[in-house]
Parts: C-alpha cells; structure tokens; sequence
C-alpha cells in the first residue's frame, strides 16, 4: 500500500529571467517584468512528496522532521533570502525559471533520499502560478 506524504516549506529570492544569447530587447519582449536588469523576488512555497509503503515499525512512510531537516540544510539555507542568479552556482549559468528551480531542488533532495521512495516537487512562485516536477 503506498501512501504520499508532504512536507511544505517556504522561502523568498530574488532572480532575474535573461538570456544572454538574446538582444536585450528579445529578453524583454519574453520576459517582460521578470526581465529587470534590477532583479525582482518572490516568496515561494515548497511541497516535497514522498510516496512509499508504510514502514509497520513507525507507522511513518518517511520521518517528516528528517524531511523537514534535509529541506532546510540542502535547499532553503541555499536559497532562502538569495539572488539566485548572483549567489548560487546552480544558477550561475541557468535562468532561474520555476521550472528550472523545482529541477533543481529535486536534483538536490534525490541525492539525499532513498530511491526506494518516490520524489516530486510542487514548487508555488505565485499563488496562481506553481511547476510540478517528478524526475521524469
């Protein structure tokens, strides 16, 4: 029997969406807004999704603290309060769309947790606009 379970999490940054193959004016034309040479933020919401068999020993499928610890040691203290694009090196040569950020992080958190569980990231960057990535 395979039960999900998920653990939310938050946190804000600063990200500029360009391209420097492109003319500043093809960057603006794409990216409008998200294109200021002055960077903009936003405050992200997080879900991590662990989808496994219940352990008859904990009754847990995964430790939610040790999720919630993970989290915050390999994403959030990396991202939480940055300008992706200047102060991190996943995004030094990566534009920090949603998508690309929610690839990341479950780049990041597939490192840490068994592959006997299945991994998915939510990733909100506005209340209407969220990225959900499962690795496939």
């Amino acid at each position: 029997m395979k039960v999900t379970v998920i653990r939310k999490e938050h946190f804000n940054a600063a990200h500029r969406l360009h391209n420097s193959n492109w003319s500043d004016e093809k960057n603006a034309d794409i990216f409008g807004k998200c294109n200021n040479p002055n960077f903009h933020g936003h405050n992200y919401d997080l879900h991590v999704s662990l989808r496994g068999d219940i352990d008859p020993d904990t009754g847990y499928v995964y430790d939610m603290k040790v999720l919630s610890d993970l989290i915050k040691e390999h994403v959030l203290n990396k991202f939480d309060h940055k300008n992706l694009n200047l102060d991190t090196d996943e995004f030094k040569n990566l534009n920090p769309t949603a998508e690309n950020i929610a690839v990341v992080i479950w780049n990041i958190l597939r490192e840490k947790i068994d592959r006997k569980f299945e991994l998915s990231i939510r990733l909100y960057e506005t209340e209407r606009n969220y990225v959900d990535f499962d690795g496939n």
